[in-house]
């Protein structure tokens, strides 16, 4: 893996130290103000919230833009935790996998108002009567719109580190702790960064959800472009949804240039080759913290302290699985193995339990139905966003100079609400008379097709400059340089994506299949919306249902097509 650190030169900025802690400083301290200035209004009460409804003033975007931004940013830190934690534990854990990664695949299934329908009440208890306890509902649904996607690479990148570095690694000593955050963690970086920036985006998808709660009886509206945007909608103020849309971009531009940039300038080192890149990512935020004097002086002492945790910390552990089985322990195994049917059979039983207390049977053949509907257009959607977006993806990660173009760009479409579309899409159904089955389908792909490009740009970007100059000295070209190298070398990544495209799909219907612009609203035949009208019914059991319903569709799909082409990938076309 590389190690550059080459200087980048910013403009015209003097290279004299004392502006590059001038400008350190300015960035540290505004960051400061920004999350004092957006948190300031956590602990007013909900009443006090209820009495300041939603303004379509534009003046309010840049708070309600920055209220959003928080709460993503929070979501962000919790799914990263997620990913370093769960992630690892399926990799390391043959015992833990058999649950954790098929439980990985029920969570990517259920829809985001699935789970604030179960959580609304919870999170409020936390804080009773404070707007504190709604953002707190806020941030877990963007949480469950982001980690399942980080943790999904995470577990790729961990089970394909090449064996020479795990050997590498033995050789030297290290201890599990000191393998996990100087080998793995810098292999997975890469393309854990391209699946933070889909996650991010993907977090803007659902915004308008997670912002303007309502389920049953309980309605929260939370300050936030979300909640703009679905008063906007309500409203039929294009204006408004064209404001938005600009906030939208204007932040979307800040944390590119603040945040991703320079993460990608950073991860670049990572890359697992032989030689530099020709040409590494630049970022002036990057260049100016690696320059100022008072930042490496802040970071020293935490710098230190990490390092000695690597000797204080002894795990010990292979380096590929901290659980390998012997026969003294065969009988646990089998013992774990029961536990979890036993826990699956009880958990079935507590749900078919519930669901027929307000659900007739006959109705449950029905939504099986739905979910048929949904799984036909989800199959159709992927494969028209494969075809179109690896070889796109495989064309913008061989070339950084349009990757760094691409990177903002990408990332607003895929943060685009499918929300904002619904003007189009239910004016032009109604006015054409079209089939709302037909075609409101596009509305499901809208947000999660973007998982099959980041992943495809960050395997072809992960491709070393060794094999690209192998083929073009061998002058391998057209499908069989394809067949031989693009293919092969992103396939793991695209099996990623395509899992988490999926699953965010079937989650995406739920938004797709019922479209409304004022009192216009269309709904298409399909899970999703039976998902939607309980929900906005306050039906649990038919929540319940349908979460079920969808749970057991992805589950299916994913073991019985996705992991077989994942293990696959594993084992043909790792690295190394």
């Amino acid at each position: 893996m590389t190690n550059q650190t080459a200087p980048i030169s910013v403009g015209k900025i003097p290279r004299t130290p004392v502006y590059w802690d001038l400008i350190a400083i300015v960035l540290v301290l505004g960051l400061i103000v920004f999350f004092a200035e957006t948190s300031s209004g956590l602990m007013i009460s909900l009443q006090e919230l209820k009495k300041n409804p939603i303004s379509l003033d534009v003046a309010n975007l840049p708070g309600f833009a920055a209220r959003t931004t928080l709460r993503m940013l929070a979501a962000m830190a919790l799914s990263l935790l997620f990913t370093f934690t769960y992630a690892t534990w399926a990799a390391k854990s043959r015992r833990a996998e058999v649950i954790l990664i098929p439980l990985l695949d029920i969570l990517q299934s259920v829809p985001i108002l699935g789970f604030i329908s179960v959580t609304v009440v919870y999170f409020m208890s936390l804080a009773p009567g404070l707007v504190l306890g709604a953002e707190f509902a806020a941030i877990f649904a963007i949480f469950t719109s982001q980690a399942w996607n980080m943790a999904f690479s995470f577990y790729q990148s961990l089970r394909t580190v090449p064996e020479e570095l795990v050997e590498a690694s033995r050789n030297f000593g290290f201890n599990a702790w000191m393998r996990f955050w100087r080998l793995e963690v810098p292999f997975a970086m890469p393309a854990l960064v391209w699946n933070m920036m889909m996650s991010m985006s993907g977090g803007w998808f659902f915004v308008v959800a997670s912002e303007a709660i309502s389920v049953g009886d309980t309605t929260v509206t939370l300050p936030g472009i979300g909640s703009y945007i679905a008063a906007a909608i309500a409203e039929r103020n294009l204006g408004a949804v064209g404001a938005a849309i600009a906030a939208m971009l204007v932040v979307i531009l800040i944390y590119d240039q603040l945040l991703f940039r320079p993460l990608v300038a950073w991860a670049d080192r990572f890359r697992f080759e032989q030689e530099a890149s020709a040409q590494a990512p630049r970022s002036w935020v990057l260049t100016i913290l690696r320059k100022s004097k008072l930042v490496t002086r802040i970071l020293a002492p935490f710098s230190a302290a990490w390092r000695w945790s690597y000797r204080a910390i002894p795990i010990a552990g292979d380096p590929k699985t901290i659980d390998r089985t012997s026969g003294g322990a065969n009988r646990m195994v089998l013992i774990w193995y029961l536990l979890i049917i036993a826990a699956v059979l009880v958990a079935v039983r507590q749900i078919v339990q519930f669901v027929t207390e307000g659900v007739p049977v006959s109705e449950i053949a029905t939504v099986g139905l739905f979910g048929l509907a949904t799984m036909a257009r989800v199959f159709v959607l992927i494969a028209i966003a494969s075809a179109i977006w690896v070889p796109v993806g495989v064309w913008i990660g061989l070339r950084p100079n349009v990757a760094r173009v691409v990177q903002p760009i990408a990332q607003f479409l895929a943060a685009f609400p499918a929300n904002l579309l619904f003007p189009i899409a239910v004016s032009a159904i109604v006015l054409f008379r079209l089939d709302p089955n037909i075609w409101l389908s596009p509305l499901m792909i809208l947000g999660t097709q973007w998982y099959i490009l980041f992943n495809v740009i960050a395997g072809a970007s992960a491709v070393p400059s060794e094999l690209r100059q192998i083929g073009a000295n061998l002058q391998v070209r057209g499908w069989l340089w394809w067949r031989r190298i693009g293919l092969p070398a992103v396939f793991p990544f695209y099996v990623t994506g395509a899992i988490t495209a999926s699953g965010g799909s079937w989650n995406a219907s739920i938004v797709a299949e019922v479209a409304s612009w004022g009192d216009d609203k269309l709904q298409a035949y399909g899970l999703g919306a039976y998902i939607a009208r309980a929900t906005a019914a306050g039906d649990f059991h038919r929540i319940v249902l349908g979460i079920a319903v969808m749970s057991a569709f992805v589950t299916i799909i994913n073991r019985a097509f996705w992991r077989p082409l994942y293990y696959y990938a594993e084992r043909k076309f790792r690295l190394g």
